[in-house]
């Protein structure tokens, strides 16, 4: 490798996977004078044992490694559930395996010898688009979590109360009372941290809760 993962861990990392060796250095001194970790990979393989930091990051892969090639190894980097932008490099591309990487995800694909410019706005894009992707990650992380926190009961008022019942309708469906049922919902609003109803609903939605279907005691999640 030719960076510790320990160090600087603001900075955006990039991966660079290539077996061409003065390649990887030229493009580690790149991205390092530009502000960015580079770890530089000589394989698929060296990669799959580097640990992924706590941060932004991306790979620049090179699309003929020796062995499985670089579209062989999106299709693995998949099979694995490691999500990372890609942006591929190659000296021998053509139209199908660009169809082919971009359809499977990447970023970009990038023809050598490309500019310096190209490659650092290539960069920029993918490290952004997992910037967004942790953003969005560490969100429905803090929704499940305030929603593991609500009753059972405030559970099944917020689905049957997202499902568009009134509620008196969910009372009486319930069994109680409408002003526990508004006790309920209330609970479930403060603890769910939702400003109002309709935030209520968008996050059952993004629960993927089965709000058209929910049942007394009965809150399915799809």
């Amino acid at each position: 490798m030719s960076a510790d993962l320990n160090a600087e861990k603001s900075a955006p990392t990039v991966f660079i996977v290539d077996d061409d060796a003065p390649l990887r250095a030229a493009l580690a001194s790149l991205l390092g004078s530009c502000g960015f970790q580079a770890v530089a990979c000589a394989s698929g393989a060296e990669f799959l044992a580097s640990a992924l930091p706590d941060g932004p990051c991306c790979l620049l892969l090179d699309v003929r490694l020796q062995g499985a090639s670089g579209l062989d190894f999106q299709a693995e980097l998949g099979r694995r559930r490691i999500d990372l932008p890609i942006v591929f490099m190659t000296g021998h591309g053509d139209i199908p395996m660009t169809v082919r990487a971009m359809k499977a995800g990447a970023v970009d694909f990038l023809a050598k010898p490309f500019r310096e410019q190209d490659l650092l706005d290539a960069v920029a894009t993918a490290l952004a688009r997992d910037g967004e992707r942790r953003a969005s990650a560490r969100a429905a992380d803090e929704l499940a979590a305030r929603y593991a926190g609500l009753t059972p009961r405030e559970r099944e008022i917020m689905g049957l109360a997202a499902s568009g019942l009134m509620n008196k309708q969910i009372a009486g469906q319930v069994g109680t009372s409408e002003i526990t049922v508004k006790i309920h919902r209330a609970n479930a609003m403060r603890k769910m941290q939702a400003k109002t109803f309709a935030d209520l609903v968008r996050m059952a939605e993004a629960l993927g809760l089965d709000v058209a279907q929910a049942r007394p005691g009965s809150y399915t999640r799809v």
